[in-house]
């Protein structure tokens, strides 16, 4: 069923079924219910309220702060993602995709109940002064996915970006943001999924081998409504993309999914969080990544908190790393902190290492050529993932973007 493009309310709980979150102000702090994560910082729109990045601290100390070209710090941003570069909407007419400024961004900002929980975002977050938002109606189905393509051209100037994505109750929608060229970028994108409603969100990063991407995905989740988020990276000298999750209520459901493939000096960087903090709900975590070239880097930090009130909680997160060459690295931290024992269940798993000699021994015992098997090896490898892409020209897309990796590799 599709509609025309909706009026936009003022007050988020009419039309949405939403909770109403807003923040204004550099002073805006939210601090977690309960005991606070020991993994995870106090969310804050003051970029003050947040120190340097710095390899002392835990949340920066895989990164490498020399190739952030001050994002890190407290270099201007000259620009703001899709409102001074190019930006193109291919979509169903009855999602609203359109820029908002003054009183209207002040008060969307923060719809997601999440703040920043470091510098970057939270300058990013100062520094948008307008911001892009995709509002789907409430009540309505969308069987055609809205694709918003990015495209940066400098990696001269800094630019800072604000996205807001409102999922409107019982509705179901798909929506990719899909980034491509070059840019210097930091930016927030705010993911609210009214109750009941069902949202697949695609993130594709495919920059160049110059740019560097600091992006912080806020996702709020309503009651009985499911979301499923990907993020895809294979592009950018250095990307880092952060993503926390809370529940309005009981019955959410997350399925967080991740490609990314690493060449020769990339840093390609995930860091979830996952707050439970109701009870009743589940979150599904899958990440795999491979690795080639000297000095190819990739981390993958998985934090999972289930607090005192979250009884019935079913969560799970997987990371799996294929190393392809000599001089790759992959990190992998999967965390759980569970302050209540009456859950349905909760685990964690995460795995790096080279070819599986099994597989390459069993295709190669059947007279298939090596260089044949190891590409059949790693495609079916990201093969769990990629079926889980349901919007087809992302999944076709980000198929022939492993391919032209695999070329690269030799294999």
């Amino acid at each position: 069923m599709s509609a025309s493009a909706p009026v936009v309310s003022d007050r988020l709980t009419d039309q949405h079924g939403l909770t109403e979150h807003s923040h204004h102000g550099s002073s805006a702090q939210i601090r977690s219910k309960g005991v606070d994560s020991h993994l995870h910082g106090i969310g804050s729109a003051d970029p003050a309220a947040h120190p340097l990045p710095s390899a002392k601290n835990e949340v920066w100390r895989f990164t490498p702060l020399r190739r952030l070209q001050g994002l890190g710090e407290d270099r201007a941003f000259d620009g703001i993602v899709g409102a001074d570069n190019e930006r193109t909407v291919e979509g169903p007419a009855g999602i609203t995709v359109r820029r908002v400024s003054g009183a209207e961004a002040a008060a969307l900002k923060g719809i997601s109940g999440n703040l920043p929980t470091d510098r970057p975002s939270a300058r990013a977050w100062q520094a948008s002064d307008s911001i892009l938002l995709i509002d789907v109606p409430a009540e309505t189905e969308f069987r055609e996915p809205l694709i918003v393509t990015f495209a940066g051209g400098t990696v001269d100037r800094a630019f800072a970006g604000h996205l807001v994505v409102r999922v409107g109750r019982h509705a179901k929608a798909q929506v990719a943001i899909l980034h491509e060229g070059t840019q210097l970028l930091s930016d927030n994108m705010e993911i609210v999924v009214g109750d009941g409603a069902q949202l697949e969100f695609v993130a594709l990063e495919e920059w160049d081998s110059r740019a560097v991407h600091l992006s912080h995905h806020h996702i709020r989740v309503g009651r009985d409504a499911t979301v499923k988020h990907t993020a895809l990276t294979f592009g950018g000298d250095l990307v880092r993309v952060v993503a926390d999750v809370v529940y309005d209520g009981p019955g959410g459901s997350v399925e967080l999914n991740g490609l990314y493939f690493a060449d020769a000096g990339q840093h390609l960087e995930h860091r979830l969080f996952v707050d439970h903090a109701v009870p009743h709900c589940t979150s599904r975590a899958l990440y795999k990544g491979a690795l080639q070239g000297e000095k190819a880097r990739t981390v993958w930090v998985g934090d999972v908190l289930i607090r005192r009130a979250a009884e019935g909680t079913d969560t799970y997160e997987m990371n799996r790393n294929l190393v392809l060459t000599e001089g790759a690295r992959a990190d992998s931290v999967p965390n759980l902190e569970i302050e209540t024992g009456d859950i349905v269940g909760a685990g964690h798993a995460s795995a790096t290492g080279r070819f599986d000699d099994e597989q390459l021994f069993y295709l190669l015992s059947r007279g298939i050529p090596a260089e044949v098997a190891k590409r059949l090896v790693v495609r079916g490898f990201f093969g769990e993932v990629l079926l889980k892409i349901g919007i087809e020209s992302v999944r076709e897309r980000t198929s022939q973007i492993i391919e032209r990796e695999l070329a690269i590799a030799g294999i």
